[in-house]
């Protein structure tokens, strides 16, 4: 069993970097602290720091045993706040995981619904590369990940792809590119210079199919992981940008922008991935039904003649 006093110890010298600055929050002698640390090793069976100069750095072991013990006092700490909340103002957690590669707009979209709950959440979310959300999925650390493509079936992990919905692409350019262009969509895409998405990108390998099919040779000015930092450049000028169909009208508005034109010959298509191959969790069921229902369900917006 895991003592958790010990657990405490870990963490405040782990955080401090020393054992004196540990003992004096923790108001022991340091010597005590010392020998409830080698304690707590062997309890483990491995090392958790190693001394650099004056200075405790953590081994490998120990960074991982860093990232549960913020967790479990993280937990602890939600635990205490809900049960001593009143009954109605008590939030139940909904940890959510963002690829890098889903829109921050679209991840917006998706996630309002489950705010509105007469239960309500609280909403943490995370963002980081799929494979990596995945795996803390797989552990119980999210409730669900939001990614452009299903869950890669090279990852050895239970988890299942919902499907929330799918759309065509727009390009979008400020005002003053815009007025460059003469030819039709998608002609006027021809010769621009272009921003696309980063490799991770469940979008970037079909666009650069689509424009070399369509004869289009754009100058490719920039390749952006962030789509909101892709969107802000294109707001500058430095180039036409890809985006969801279904966001045009949000886009052109947030952003000053021209919609240049869309095609559906191009998908987005965005997943819910969770552990169970039923959607039970009401907060999962919120966010699939108001995509279904009324995000992917927007009629396209038309284009400035």
């Amino acid at each position: 069993m895991l003592n958790y006093k010990h657990l405490q110890y870990f963490l405040t010298v782990a955080k401090t970097g020393a054992i004196n600055r540990a003992a004096d929050k923790l108001h022991l002698t340091p010597q005590t602290l010392s020998g409830q640390i080698r304690v707590f090793e062997e309890r483990l069976g491995v090392e958790l720091f190693q001394r650099s100069g004056r200075k405790l750095e953590l081994t490998n072991a120990g960074k991982l045993a860093l990232s549960y013990a913020d967790e479990i006092f993280q937990i602890g700490t939600e635990l205490e706040e809900a049960l001593s909340a009143t009954p109605g103002t008590r939030m139940t957690p909904f940890r959510v995981g963002i690829s890098d590669a889903v829109p921050k707009s679209i991840a917006h979209q998706l996630l309002m619904p489950a705010l509105g709950l007469a239960e309500p959440v609280k909403l943490i979310c995370k963002e980081d590369r799929l494979e990596r959300l995945v795996a803390e999925l797989a552990i119980h650390r999210l409730d669900m990940v939001l990614a452009d493509k299903p869950m890669p079936s090279n990852i050895e992990v239970k988890g299942f792809s919902h499907p929330l919905g799918e759309c065509g692409v727009a390009f979008f350019a400020c005002k003053r590119l815009a007025k460059r262009m003469r030819l039709g969509f998608p002609g006027n895409l021809d010769g621009l210079p272009f921003l696309i998405p980063g490799e991770d990108s469940a979008l970037r390998a079909p666009l650069l199919r689509w424009l070399e099919k369509k004869g289009i040779n754009p100058l490719i000015a920039g390749e952006f992981d962030d789509s909101a930092l892709m969107k802000s450049f294109g707001q500058a000028g430095a180039g036409v940008f890809p985006a969801a169909a279904v966001m045009a009208e949000d886009i052109t508005r947030r952003f000053g922008v021209e919609l240049l034109g869309q095609t559906s010959e191009i998908r987005e298509r965005y997943f819910a991935i969770t552990v169970e191959r039923h959607v039970r969790h009401p907060a999962v069921l919120a966010v699939s039904e108001a995509a279904h229902t009324a995000l992917f369900k927007r009629k396209p917006t038309k284009a400035k003649p």
